[in-house]
Protein backbone atom coordinates (compact mmCIF):
# COMPACT_ATOMS: atom_id res chain seq x y z
CA UNK A 1 0.00 0.00 0.00
CA UNK A 2 1.39 3.16 -0.66
CA UNK A 3 -1.67 5.73 -0.09
CA UNK A 4 -0.23 7.87 3.39
CA UNK A 5 -2.57 9.32 5.89
CA UNK A 6 -2.22 12.87 7.72
CA UNK A 7 -2.73 10.97 10.88
CA UNK A 8 -3.59 7.83 12.10
CA UNK A 9 -7.20 6.51 11.42
CA UNK A 10 -7.60 4.17 14.10
CA UNK A 11 -7.47 6.74 16.14
CA UNK A 12 -10.41 8.63 15.20
CA UNK A 13 -13.99 7.43 15.74
CA UNK A 14 -16.92 8.44 13.67
CA UNK A 15 -20.78 8.85 14.53
CA UNK A 16 -23.65 9.31 12.73
CA UNK A 17 -26.77 10.25 13.95
CA UNK A 18 -30.18 10.75 12.22
CA UNK A 19 -31.49 14.65 12.53
CA UNK A 20 -35.27 15.77 11.62
CA UNK A 21 -33.90 19.60 11.14
CA UNK A 22 -33.10 19.94 7.17
CA UNK A 23 -29.88 22.58 6.35
CA UNK A 24 -28.78 23.95 3.14
CA UNK A 25 -26.07 22.20 1.70
CA UNK A 26 -24.38 25.36 0.42
CA UNK A 27 -24.75 27.17 3.55
CA UNK A 28 -23.51 24.06 5.78
CA UNK A 29 -20.39 24.32 3.66
CA UNK A 30 -19.85 27.51 3.66
CA UNK A 31 -16.64 28.96 1.55
CA UNK A 32 -14.43 26.52 3.23
CA UNK A 33 -16.26 23.13 3.10
CA UNK A 34 -16.72 20.83 0.87
CA UNK A 35 -19.96 20.04 -1.29
CA UNK A 36 -21.62 17.43 -3.62
CA UNK A 37 -25.36 18.15 -3.99
CA UNK A 38 -28.16 16.36 -6.79
CA UNK A 39 -31.74 17.16 -6.95
CA UNK A 40 -32.58 14.26 -4.53
CA UNK A 41 -29.71 15.70 -1.84
CA UNK A 42 -26.20 15.14 -1.23
CA UNK A 43 -22.92 15.63 1.20
CA UNK A 44 -21.78 18.93 2.60
CA UNK A 45 -18.55 18.85 5.03
CA UNK A 46 -16.56 21.18 7.36
CA UNK A 47 -13.17 21.03 8.58
CA UNK A 48 -10.31 17.91 8.06
CA UNK A 49 -10.25 15.01 10.35
CA UNK A 50 -8.23 13.03 7.89
CA UNK A 51 -6.36 13.62 4.84
CA UNK A 52 -5.51 10.35 2.70
CA UNK A 53 -3.00 11.02 -0.48
CA UNK A 54 -3.00 9.21 -3.57
CA UNK A 55 0.54 9.23 -4.94
CA UNK A 56 -0.29 8.03 -8.26
CA UNK A 57 -3.57 8.95 -8.32
CA UNK A 58 -6.32 6.23 -10.20
CA UNK A 59 -3.37 4.46 -11.72
CA UNK A 60 -2.95 2.03 -8.61
CA UNK A 61 -5.61 -0.01 -8.17
CA UNK A 62 -4.47 -1.16 -5.01
CA UNK A 63 -4.08 2.10 -3.42
CA UNK A 64 -7.80 2.62 -4.17
CA UNK A 65 -8.89 -0.59 -2.44
CA UNK A 66 -6.64 0.46 0.54
CA UNK A 67 -8.34 3.95 0.08
CA UNK A 68 -11.76 2.54 1.17
CA UNK A 69 -10.14 0.13 3.89
CA UNK A 70 -8.87 3.31 5.74
CA UNK A 71 -12.42 4.36 6.21
CA UNK A 72 -13.05 0.74 7.60
CA UNK A 73 -10.56 0.90 10.01
CA UNK A 74 -11.86 4.48 11.61
CA UNK A 75 -14.56 3.27 14.34
CA UNK A 76 -17.98 3.68 13.14
CA UNK A 77 -20.98 4.17 15.19
CA UNK A 78 -24.07 4.66 12.86
CA UNK A 79 -27.80 5.02 13.77
CA UNK A 80 -28.66 4.66 10.04
CA UNK A 81 -26.35 2.27 8.40
CA UNK A 82 -26.87 3.65 4.50
CA UNK A 83 -24.68 4.60 1.84
CA UNK A 84 -23.27 8.27 3.13
CA UNK A 85 -23.30 7.62 6.50
CA UNK A 86 -20.67 7.05 8.29
CA UNK A 87 -17.09 8.26 7.84
CA UNK A 88 -16.99 9.74 4.49
CA UNK A 89 -13.80 10.84 1.50
CA UNK A 90 -14.65 13.25 -0.83
CA UNK A 91 -12.57 15.27 -3.20
CA UNK A 92 -11.65 16.27 -6.63
CA UNK A 93 -9.12 13.60 -8.80
CA UNK A 94 -6.91 14.73 -11.49
CA UNK A 95 -8.00 14.66 -15.14
CA UNK A 96 -4.60 12.82 -15.78
CA UNK A 97 -5.02 9.22 -13.94
CA UNK A 98 -1.62 9.17 -12.97
CA UNK A 99 -1.27 12.48 -11.53
CA UNK A 100 -1.10 12.26 -7.50
CA UNK A 101 -3.83 13.55 -6.05
CA UNK A 102 -5.72 13.40 -2.57
CA UNK A 103 -9.58 13.24 -0.72
CA UNK A 104 -10.57 14.40 2.50
CA UNK A 105 -12.26 12.74 5.49
CA UNK A 106 -14.09 16.02 6.84
CA UNK A 107 -14.73 16.86 10.26
CA UNK A 108 -18.57 17.35 10.22
CA UNK A 109 -20.93 16.15 7.39
CA UNK A 110 -24.09 17.08 6.90
CA UNK A 111 -26.19 14.64 4.76
CA UNK A 112 -29.34 14.22 3.02
CA UNK A 113 -31.02 11.96 0.78
CA UNK A 114 -34.70 12.41 -0.07
CA UNK A 115 -36.53 12.59 3.31
CA UNK A 116 -33.52 11.15 5.16
CA UNK A 117 -30.84 13.42 6.93
CA UNK A 118 -27.74 13.15 9.36
CA UNK A 119 -25.04 14.32 11.03
CA UNK A 120 -21.60 12.33 11.56
CA UNK A 121 -18.77 13.65 13.37
CA UNK A 122 -15.34 12.15 12.77
CA UNK A 123 -12.72 13.20 15.86
CA UNK A 124 -10.28 11.45 17.89
CA UNK A 125 -11.34 8.21 20.06
CA UNK A 126 -10.67 9.59 22.90
CA UNK A 127 -12.57 13.10 23.00
CA UNK A 128 -15.62 13.29 25.11
CA UNK A 129 -18.73 10.75 23.94
CA UNK A 130 -19.23 10.94 20.40
CA UNK A 131 -22.74 10.49 20.31
CA UNK A 132 -23.08 13.63 22.84
CA UNK A 133 -21.03 15.58 20.05
CA UNK A 134 -22.59 14.40 17.11
CA UNK A 135 -26.25 15.42 18.77
CA UNK A 136 -24.81 18.71 20.00
CA UNK A 137 -23.82 19.16 15.98
CA UNK A 138 -27.45 17.89 14.99
CA UNK A 139 -28.91 20.53 16.89
CA UNK A 140 -26.97 23.58 16.27
CA UNK A 141 -28.41 26.09 14.02
CA UNK A 142 -24.49 27.14 11.68
CA UNK A 143 -24.92 31.07 11.73
CA UNK A 144 -24.76 32.62 8.44
CA UNK A 145 -21.39 32.89 6.85
CA UNK A 146 -20.17 37.07 6.78
CA UNK A 147 -19.93 37.40 2.78
CA UNK A 148 -18.16 40.43 1.22
CA UNK A 149 -19.58 42.37 -2.16
CA UNK A 150 -19.29 40.12 -4.90
CA UNK A 151 -17.40 41.68 -8.15
CA UNK A 152 -18.37 44.36 -10.47
CA UNK A 153 -15.89 44.56 -13.27
CA UNK A 154 -14.23 41.44 -15.27
CA UNK A 155 -11.74 40.85 -17.68
CA UNK A 156 -11.77 37.79 -19.65
CA UNK A 157 -8.61 36.33 -21.74
CA UNK A 158 -8.80 32.51 -23.38
CA UNK A 159 -5.49 30.70 -23.29
CA UNK A 160 -5.76 30.21 -27.21
CA UNK A 161 -7.23 32.61 -29.41
CA UNK A 162 -10.04 31.71 -31.63
CA UNK A 163 -8.31 30.96 -34.61
CA UNK A 164 -5.33 29.10 -32.91
CA UNK A 165 -8.35 26.88 -31.33
CA UNK A 166 -9.26 26.01 -34.64
CA UNK A 167 -5.83 25.38 -35.98
CA UNK A 168 -5.82 22.82 -33.32
CA UNK A 169 -9.02 20.84 -34.51
CA UNK A 170 -7.95 20.95 -37.82
CA UNK A 171 -4.40 19.18 -36.42
CA UNK A 172 -7.06 16.96 -34.72
CA UNK A 173 -9.03 16.23 -37.59
CA UNK A 174 -5.54 15.68 -39.69
CA UNK A 175 -4.75 13.03 -37.09
CA UNK A 176 -8.05 11.07 -37.46
CA UNK A 177 -7.69 11.28 -40.94
CA UNK A 178 -4.25 9.35 -40.61
CA UNK A 179 -6.10 7.16 -37.74
CA UNK A 180 -4.05 7.93 -34.90
CA UNK A 181 -7.03 8.03 -32.95
CA UNK A 182 -10.54 7.77 -33.65
CA UNK A 183 -11.74 10.63 -31.00
CA UNK A 184 -10.09 13.27 -29.36
CA UNK A 185 -12.02 15.86 -26.72
CA UNK A 186 -10.11 18.78 -26.76
CA UNK A 187 -10.80 21.91 -24.09
CA UNK A 188 -10.11 25.66 -23.79
CA UNK A 189 -9.60 27.53 -20.92
CA UNK A 190 -10.46 31.05 -19.82
CA UNK A 191 -9.14 33.33 -17.28
CA UNK A 192 -11.56 35.55 -15.55
CA UNK A 193 -10.00 38.77 -13.00
CA UNK A 194 -12.49 40.59 -11.14
CA UNK A 195 -12.30 43.52 -9.31
CA UNK A 196 -12.62 41.81 -6.08
CA UNK A 197 -13.09 38.50 -4.71
CA UNK A 198 -15.46 36.19 -5.74
CA UNK A 199 -18.01 35.42 -3.24
CA UNK A 200 -18.33 31.34 -4.07
CA UNK A 201 -21.69 30.77 -2.17
CA UNK A 202 -23.46 33.37 -3.89
CA UNK A 203 -21.93 31.54 -7.46
CA UNK A 204 -22.88 28.36 -6.24
CA UNK A 205 -26.51 29.47 -5.44
CA UNK A 206 -26.50 31.04 -8.72
CA UNK A 207 -25.64 27.65 -10.48
CA UNK A 208 -28.06 25.69 -8.40
CA UNK A 209 -30.90 27.90 -9.98
CA UNK A 210 -29.58 27.74 -13.44
CA UNK A 211 -28.80 23.94 -13.58
CA UNK A 212 -30.66 22.53 -10.92
CA UNK A 213 -30.85 18.89 -12.47
CA UNK A 214 -26.83 19.55 -12.54
CA UNK A 215 -24.67 17.97 -9.74
CA UNK A 216 -23.17 20.94 -7.75
CA UNK A 217 -20.14 20.78 -6.26
CA UNK A 218 -16.99 22.34 -4.53
CA UNK A 219 -14.07 20.60 -3.55
CA UNK A 220 -11.85 23.66 -1.98
CA UNK A 221 -11.36 26.11 -4.96
CA UNK A 222 -12.61 23.68 -7.68
CA UNK A 223 -16.65 24.23 -8.44
CA UNK A 224 -19.23 23.17 -10.98
CA UNK A 225 -22.57 22.29 -11.86
CA UNK A 226 -21.88 19.17 -14.17
CA UNK A 227 -24.47 17.10 -16.08
CA UNK A 228 -22.36 13.91 -15.95
CA UNK A 229 -22.61 11.15 -13.75
CA UNK A 230 -19.35 9.04 -14.20
CA UNK A 231 -20.20 6.01 -11.70
CA UNK A 232 -22.62 5.75 -8.83
CA UNK A 233 -22.52 2.14 -6.57
CA UNK A 234 -25.09 1.57 -3.95
CA UNK A 235 -24.71 -2.14 -2.67
CA UNK A 236 -23.98 -3.99 -5.44
CA UNK A 237 -25.99 -1.62 -7.91
CA UNK A 238 -23.91 0.67 -10.40
CA UNK A 239 -25.05 2.69 -12.80
CA UNK A 240 -23.41 6.05 -14.98
CA UNK A 241 -24.99 8.52 -17.79
CA UNK A 242 -22.40 9.44 -20.42
CA UNK A 243 -22.91 12.52 -22.06
CA UNK A 244 -21.95 13.07 -25.92
CA UNK A 245 -23.12 14.77 -28.61
CA UNK A 246 -24.71 18.75 -28.09
CA UNK A 247 -27.08 21.60 -29.65
CA UNK A 248 -27.79 24.82 -28.88
CA UNK A 249 -31.53 25.01 -27.34
CA UNK A 250 -32.89 28.25 -28.88
CA UNK A 251 -35.90 28.86 -26.52
CA UNK A 252 -38.65 28.00 -29.01
CA UNK A 253 -40.43 24.36 -28.72
CA UNK A 254 -40.56 24.13 -32.23
CA UNK A 255 -37.07 25.19 -33.08
CA UNK A 256 -35.76 23.17 -30.35
CA UNK A 257 -37.38 20.07 -31.64
CA UNK A 258 -36.25 20.62 -35.33
CA UNK A 259 -32.62 20.86 -33.72
CA UNK A 260 -32.81 17.79 -31.80
CA UNK A 261 -33.72 16.09 -34.45
CA UNK A 262 -31.16 17.12 -36.76
CA UNK A 263 -28.26 15.33 -33.79
CA UNK A 264 -30.82 12.27 -33.27
CA UNK A 265 -30.11 11.92 -37.48
CA UNK A 266 -26.43 12.75 -37.35
CA UNK A 267 -24.64 9.73 -38.17
CA UNK A 268 -21.36 11.24 -36.90
CA UNK A 269 -22.98 12.57 -33.45
CA UNK A 270 -24.47 8.84 -33.21
CA UNK A 271 -20.90 7.55 -33.68
CA UNK A 272 -19.08 9.69 -30.84
CA UNK A 273 -22.03 9.27 -28.72
CA UNK A 274 -21.73 5.29 -29.20
CA UNK A 275 -17.82 5.36 -28.72
CA UNK A 276 -18.04 6.56 -24.76
CA UNK A 277 -20.92 4.33 -24.24
CA UNK A 278 -18.98 1.11 -25.59
CA UNK A 279 -16.48 1.92 -23.50
CA UNK A 280 -17.96 2.42 -20.05
CA UNK A 281 -19.97 -0.54 -20.92
CA UNK A 282 -17.41 -2.97 -21.78
CA UNK A 283 -15.23 -1.30 -18.60
CA UNK A 284 -18.54 -2.59 -16.48
CA UNK A 285 -19.49 -5.84 -18.34
CA UNK A 286 -16.74 -8.09 -16.69
CA UNK A 287 -17.59 -6.44 -13.29
CA UNK A 288 -21.26 -7.20 -13.61
CA UNK A 289 -23.97 -10.19 -13.45
CA UNK A 290 -25.97 -8.31 -15.27
CA UNK A 291 -25.73 -4.84 -17.40
CA UNK A 292 -28.21 -3.19 -19.51
CA UNK A 293 -26.97 -0.71 -21.89
CA UNK A 294 -29.68 1.64 -24.15
CA UNK A 295 -29.68 0.58 -27.78
CA UNK A 296 -30.66 4.38 -28.77
CA UNK A 297 -29.84 7.69 -26.78
CA UNK A 298 -32.23 9.52 -25.33
CA UNK A 299 -31.79 13.42 -24.88
CA UNK A 300 -30.75 15.58 -21.71
CA UNK A 301 -32.42 18.89 -22.05
CA UNK A 302 -30.42 22.27 -20.10
CA UNK A 303 -30.90 25.72 -19.77
CA UNK A 304 -28.88 26.22 -22.99
CA UNK A 305 -27.99 22.80 -24.74
CA UNK A 306 -29.51 19.46 -25.49
CA UNK A 307 -27.14 16.46 -24.89
CA UNK A 308 -27.73 12.66 -26.06
CA UNK A 309 -27.28 10.70 -23.04
CA UNK A 310 -27.99 6.89 -22.26
CA UNK A 311 -28.00 5.46 -18.75
CA UNK A 312 -26.50 2.60 -18.07
CA UNK A 313 -27.37 0.17 -15.04
CA UNK A 314 -26.00 -2.90 -14.23
CA UNK A 315 -25.43 -5.41 -10.93
CA UNK A 316 -22.32 -5.59 -9.89
CA UNK A 317 -20.67 -9.36 -8.83
CA UNK A 318 -21.05 -10.36 -5.03
CA UNK A 319 -16.99 -9.45 -5.08
CA UNK A 320 -17.29 -6.27 -6.71
CA UNK A 321 -14.55 -3.65 -6.42
CA UNK A 322 -15.43 -0.29 -4.73
CA UNK A 323 -17.02 2.86 -6.51
CA UNK A 324 -13.33 4.50 -6.38
CA UNK A 325 -12.16 1.07 -8.41
CA UNK A 326 -14.68 1.27 -10.35
CA UNK A 327 -14.39 4.88 -11.39
CA UNK A 328 -10.50 4.32 -12.27
CA UNK A 329 -11.93 1.35 -14.49
CA UNK A 330 -13.67 3.55 -16.91
CA UNK A 331 -11.62 7.25 -16.87
CA UNK A 332 -11.41 8.51 -18.45
CA UNK A 333 -13.95 8.06 -20.55
CA UNK A 334 -14.22 8.74 -23.91
CA UNK A 335 -16.56 11.83 -23.07
CA UNK A 336 -13.86 13.65 -22.00
CA UNK A 337 -10.38 12.36 -23.28
CA UNK A 338 -10.88 11.02 -26.45
CA UNK A 339 -10.63 6.84 -28.18
CA UNK A 340 -8.22 5.05 -27.94
CA UNK A 341 -7.71 6.77 -23.98
CA UNK A 342 -3.81 6.57 -24.01
CA UNK A 343 -3.05 7.95 -27.67
CA UNK A 344 -5.68 10.89 -26.98
CA UNK A 345 -4.28 11.48 -23.72
CA UNK A 346 -0.68 11.87 -24.52
CA UNK A 347 -2.37 14.31 -27.97
CA UNK A 348 -4.31 16.50 -25.49
CA UNK A 349 -0.51 16.93 -23.41
CA UNK A 350 1.06 17.87 -26.31
CA UNK A 351 -1.48 20.14 -28.10
CA UNK A 352 -4.00 21.54 -25.89
CA UNK A 353 -2.04 24.58 -24.44
CA UNK A 354 -2.67 23.97 -20.45
CA UNK A 355 -2.67 21.75 -17.78
CA UNK A 356 -6.37 20.68 -16.99
CA UNK A 357 -6.14 19.77 -13.33
CA UNK A 358 -9.03 18.31 -11.97
CA UNK A 359 -11.06 19.60 -15.06
CA UNK A 360 -12.68 16.52 -17.13
CA UNK A 361 -11.50 14.84 -13.57
CA UNK A 362 -13.64 12.52 -11.06
CA UNK A 363 -15.32 14.18 -8.63
CA UNK A 364 -17.15 13.03 -5.94
CA UNK A 365 -17.55 10.98 -2.58
CA UNK A 366 -17.54 7.23 -1.56
CA UNK A 367 -18.07 5.71 2.19
CA UNK A 368 -16.77 2.80 3.54
CA UNK A 369 -18.70 0.05 2.29
CA UNK A 370 -17.13 1.33 -1.17
CA UNK A 371 -20.26 2.68 -2.06
CA UNK A 372 -20.37 6.57 -3.39
CA UNK A 373 -20.80 8.69 -6.48
CA UNK A 374 -18.73 10.55 -8.80
CA UNK A 375 -19.90 12.95 -11.55
CA UNK A 376 -17.12 14.49 -14.10
CA UNK A 377 -15.61 17.71 -13.53
CA UNK A 378 -16.73 19.71 -16.23
CA UNK A 379 -18.85 22.65 -16.58
CA UNK A 380 -16.32 23.62 -13.95
CA UNK A 381 -14.50 26.60 -13.20
CA UNK A 382 -11.61 27.01 -10.15
CA UNK A 383 -12.55 30.13 -8.42
CA UNK A 384 -9.02 31.94 -5.90
CA UNK A 385 -9.85 35.25 -4.69
CA UNK A 386 -10.44 37.72 -7.64
CA UNK A 387 -9.13 34.98 -10.20
CA UNK A 388 -11.05 32.33 -11.65
CA UNK A 389 -10.69 29.55 -14.74
CA UNK A 390 -13.69 28.16 -16.91
CA UNK A 391 -13.32 25.08 -19.02
CA UNK A 392 -15.21 23.65 -21.61
CA UNK A 393 -14.34 20.67 -23.99
CA UNK A 394 -15.59 19.36 -27.27
CA UNK A 395 -15.36 16.32 -29.05
CA UNK A 396 -13.39 15.79 -32.30
CA UNK A 397 -14.34 13.17 -34.92
CA UNK A 398 -14.28 12.97 -38.34
CA UNK A 399 -16.39 15.58 -39.99
CA UNK A 400 -16.34 17.70 -37.17
CA UNK A 401 -15.84 21.42 -38.38
CA UNK A 402 -13.66 23.68 -36.55
CA UNK A 403 -16.28 26.94 -36.50
CA UNK A 404 -18.64 24.64 -35.36
CA UNK A 405 -16.56 23.22 -32.72
CA UNK A 406 -15.70 26.50 -31.10
CA UNK A 407 -19.18 27.78 -31.04
CA UNK A 408 -20.28 24.59 -29.28
CA UNK A 409 -17.48 25.55 -26.63
CA UNK A 410 -18.83 29.05 -26.25
CA UNK A 411 -22.26 27.57 -25.42
CA UNK A 412 -20.82 25.38 -22.87
CA UNK A 413 -18.70 28.07 -21.32
CA UNK A 414 -21.72 30.28 -20.42
CA UNK A 415 -22.97 27.66 -17.86
CA UNK A 416 -20.10 29.55 -15.70
CA UNK A 417 -19.79 32.81 -17.20
CA UNK A 418 -23.30 33.06 -16.29
CA UNK A 419 -22.82 32.59 -12.80
CA UNK A 420 -19.24 34.26 -12.27
CA UNK A 421 -20.16 37.14 -14.30
CA UNK A 422 -22.63 39.29 -12.99
CA UNK A 423 -21.81 43.06 -14.19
Amino acid sequence: MTISTSVDPAGLVATTVAVTERSELIAFAGSAGWLFSDETGGIAGRGEALRISLPHGLSDPADLEATTATLRSIASFDELGRPGCGPLGLGALAFDPAEPGYLVVPAVVYGRDGDVSWVTTVGPVDSADPHAGARSVATSSWPAEPMGSSPERFSLAPTLSHAEWQGIVAGALDEISCGTFDKVVLARRIDIEADRDFVVTEVLERLKALYPSCMLFKMEDFIGASPELLVRRRGREVDSHPLAGTVARSGDGRDDERLVASMMGSAKTRREHQVVVDAIAGGFRPLCEALEVPDTPSVMSMRNVSHLASHIRGRLAADAPSVLSLVATIHPTPAVGGYPGETALRYLQKVEGFDRGRYAGPVGWFDSRGDGCFALGIRSARVEGRHASIFAGNGIVAGSDPASELAETQLKLQALLSALVRP
